[in-house]
C-alpha cells in the first residue's frame, strides 16, 4: 500500500468539501500559522494577529502585510497540461515576426 500524507488540521472537515479544497485549504493555514521574518529587525518572530496585521515578538513592531503571509505569494501546485516546447517556440519566433 502507498504510504499517504497527513492532510495535519484539515482532517477536522472529515468526509466534506472535497479533496483538492481540502489540500489547498491546508497549504495556505500552514503558512499563515508559522512564524515569519520581520522587515525590519530580520528576525523570525513574526506571527499573524489578524488577517493582513502582523507583530514582531523582539521588536515590537505591528504592521500589515498580505492577509496569509508577510510579503510573499502562497504558491499551490496547480495540476496543468504542458504543451510541446515545440509549440512554444513557433509562438516565440510568431512574436517576434510580429515585432519587426
Amino acid at each position: 500500500m502507498a504510504k499517504e500524507k497527513s492532510l495535519g488540521s484539515v482532517k477536522r472537515f472529515g468526509p466534506r468539501y472535497g479533496r483538492t479544497t481540502k489540500k489547498k485549504f491546508a497549504v495556505i493555514e500552514k503558512e499563515h500559522r508559522k512564524l515569519h521574518d520581520c522587515p525590519y529587525c530580520n528576525y523570525t518572530k513574526v506571527k499573524r494577529k489578524s488577517q493582513g496585521i502582523w507583530h514582531c515578538k523582539k521588536c515590537n513592531a505591528t504592521f500589515t502585510g498580505k492577509a496569509y503571509s508577510v510579503k510573499k505569494e502562497i504558491k499551490i501546485k496547480e495540476i496543468e497540461k504542458e504543451e510541446p516546447e515545440v509549440l512554444k517556440e513557433e509562438e516565440e519566433e510568431e512574436k517576434l515576426k510580429e515585432d519587426n
